[in-house]
C-alpha cells in the first residue's frame, strides 16, 4: 500500500473534493493544476455534491487482484451534478436493477484491505439516490 498517495488523495476519497475554474467556471475532478476546459489555472477547491446518475455502467466478473472477494460488482460513469464524470463502484443495488440516468449519491465505503496486517483503505462510491418522500 502506498501511504502517502492515499494521504494525498484523502480529501478527493472521502469528500469528493474537485476544483471550479475561476477563468470558465467549469468543476474539474480531480484536482488538477491546469484546467482541461480552458487551459488556465485551475482552482479553487471545491466539494462536490456527491450526486449524479449513472451515465454508464458494466458488471465484473474477473476482478483485479485485491478485489476477487466483492466479485460480482458494477462499476459506473458517474455525471456528477456539476458536470464531470466520475468512474466509481456502485452499491446497495443489484445489477438487473441499474439504468443509464439512475440518480445516485456519493456514499463512504471499504474499497479493499492491503498487506498481511489488513490495512483497511475506504473511498467513494455511489448508492440509489434515497428519496426523502
Amino acid at each position: 500500500m502506498d501511504i502517502p498517495r492515499n494521504w494525498r488523495l484523502r480529501r478527493q476519497r472521502y469528500a469528493l473534493e474537485g476544483e471550479q475554474c475561476e477563468h470558465c467556471h467549469e468543476f474539474i475532478f480531480p484536482p488538477r493544476d491546469i484546467c482541461p476546459h480552458c487551459g488556465e489555472e485551475a482552482g479553487p477547491i471545491r466539494r462536490m455534491s456527491g450526486k449524479g446518475e449513472v451515465y454508464s455502467f458494466t458488471v465484473v466478473h474477473e476482478p483485479p487482484t485485491g478485489y476477487e472477494t466483492q466479485a460480482p460488482y458494477a462499476v459506473a460513469l458517474v455525471k456528477l451534478e456539476e458536470g464531470p464524470l466520475v468512474t466509481a463502484q456502485l452499491t446497495d443495488v443489484d445489477a438487473a436493477e441499474i439504468k443509464i440516468g439512475m440518480p445516485v449519491e456519493m456514499v463512504t465505503r471499504r474499497l479493499r484491505t492491503d498487506g498481511d496486517e489488513g490495512v483497511i483503505q475506504y473511498g467513494y462510491k455511489f448508492r440509489p439516490h434515497l428519496s426523502t418522500t
